[in-house]
């Protein structure tokens, strides 16, 4: 019965890369995605599901659904991409535009999979009078950290049952392991100025304090578990060497494998930071700019795409995909980013059998969010180069290629599949839930963009 919706995809494969094109052709970073937003939502509309968007508090949101009843599935998309990756679809680094955005995550890619896997599945339910809800949510800015949690706050994902989550990558993938939770805030000091040379006791340097702080945040590291992350950069730190700076700032990111593990961390960053001011005599101001939570795999749906992903033929590479993904090999400055298992060889894209991977990792995802609201799983495929690094412009060029136009496909169907196999058996929903329940052991969701927080403009 599948047939139909990966027929349906492959029907309408050309109009899918033409959008994921025109989104790469138009690169919006988080929170600006007007172009990307407005032709996703035209063209579910087109495919006749209901649309709204800006819903939720956050202009560049989408909720598409089709259908009535349970169980809900949904599709968690995103569009937006990174300040100054631009790159032309060529295997030298090449921007399009200097200092413009480009899609070095390969989210025009992402939002577009999750959309050919909406309306795949639709066509299953309409051809065979299958009952159930499907939801595509269109999710701004996660290369923030933030953007579902800005929706979550306004109260999205609580109508479904299931989510299903694609990210682009290296390889075909189901991520078993975790992803860290994560609080990002910014520190303000705020001291006297003076002459550095002729009167400097009548100074207090804002920038000693931010200077003290991350001294004491690095012999903080000393006294944490192994798996939180803390770093920074520091956007203001004077004006001139002579001039006892009374402004000074620093951005920092905390990073761990629990919530409650960021939550501890970053209570005693700011411990040290209060230190600091009192060392110094200046104030400190906490901007906090929100964070999100780690992902949390469900093993019930992590089965299903599995098995979905094994029922399809992987990516056709061509020979012209492989001399393109050759090439990139061979001149990436990173000549340690070959697949972890050392089974692909010589090869220059990934062409085996899905793998389960239950490793940890240690970067961060807004998934995290809804995965601690519904259960959800989240997986990969390649749509670059064996040892594209993450945010590089290997991803952006791989973006507009038909290397990733034909992992986005892949995907799509394997998200097709998953669903259907929950609408033609719902107490698949019963098992994820019960599972989703255990994993929370009666912890509850505490959105960590609260209500003080601004949409960033």
């Amino acid at each position: 019965m599948d047939k139909i919706s990966t027929n349906y995809i492959d029907s309408k494969e050309n109009e899918l890369i033409e959008l994921a094109t025109k989104i790469w052709e138009h690169p919006e970073v988080g929170f600006h995605e007007v172009k990307a937003c407005e032709w996703t939502a035209e063209f579910l509309k087109k495919e006749g599901f209901d649309v709204e968007v800006g819903s939720f508090g956050v202009p560049t949101s989408i909720r598409a659904t089709f259908g009535s009843g349970k169980p809900v599935i949904g599709l968690l998309g995103e569009y937006d991409a990174l300040p100054g990756m631009s790159q032309k679809v060529s295997t030298k680094k090449e921007a399009v535009e200097d200092g413009a955005p480009g899609q070095a995550c390969q989210h025009n890619l992402l939002g577009v999979g999750h959309v050919g896997a909406a309306i795949g599945l639709k066509k299953e339910m309409e051809e065979n009078g299958l009952k159930g809800t499907i939801v595509f949510y269109g999710c701004p800015a996660e290369e923030t950290l933030t953007g579902k949690g800005f929706m979550a706050r306004g109260g999205a994902f609580k109508d479904l049952d299931v989510s299903f989550s694609w990210h682009p990558g290296t390889s075909n993938i189901v991520m078993r392991g975790t992803m860290t939770a994560m609080n990002t805030f910014k520190l303000h000091f705020k001291g006297i100025t003076a002459h550095a040379g002729g009167d400097p006791h009548n100074g207090r340097s804002a920038l000693d304090a931010v200077e003290l702080t991350n001294v004491g945040i690095n012999y903080l590291r000393e006294h944490v578990t192994d798996d939180v992350r803390m770093h920074y950069s520091i956007t203001n730190g004077g004006q001139a060497p002579n001039i006892v700076p009374d402004k000074a700032s620093a951005w920092y990111f905390v990073r761990a494998l629990s919530r409650e593990a960021v939550v501890d961390t970053y209570e005693r960053m700011i411990k040290v930071a209060k230190g600091a001011a009192m060392m110094t005599e200046t104030e400190v101001e906490v901007e906090y700019l929100g964070g999100c939570y780690n992902t949390l795999s469900n093993n019930v749906l992590g089965d299903l795409i599995f098995d979905a992903m094994n029922e399809l033929p992987v990516q056709n590479w061509s020979k012209e995909d492989i001399e393109f993904a050759k090439i990139l090999e061979e001149t990436k400055t990173n000549k340690s980013g070959v697949f972890e298992s050392g089974e692909v060889g010589e090869q220059y894209l990934y062409s085996e059998k899905p793998l389960n991977i239950y490793s940890d990792s240690f970067g961060s995802t807004d998934v995290g969010d809804v995965q601690h609201l519904v259960p959800g799983i989240m997986f990969m495929t390649a749509t670059a180069n064996i040892g594209a690094a993450g945010h590089s412009w290997n991803n952006t060029a791989c973006a507009g290629n038909s290397i990733g136009m034909k992992g986005m496909i892949f995907a799509a169907k394997s998200m097709a599949k998953a669903g259907l196999k929950i609408l033609e058996d719902p107490s698949l929903v019963d098992k994820a839930k019960s599972e989703f329940e255990k994993s929370m052991n009666g912890k509850t969701y505490i959105c960590p963009i609260t209500d003080d927080i601004k949409l960033p403009e």
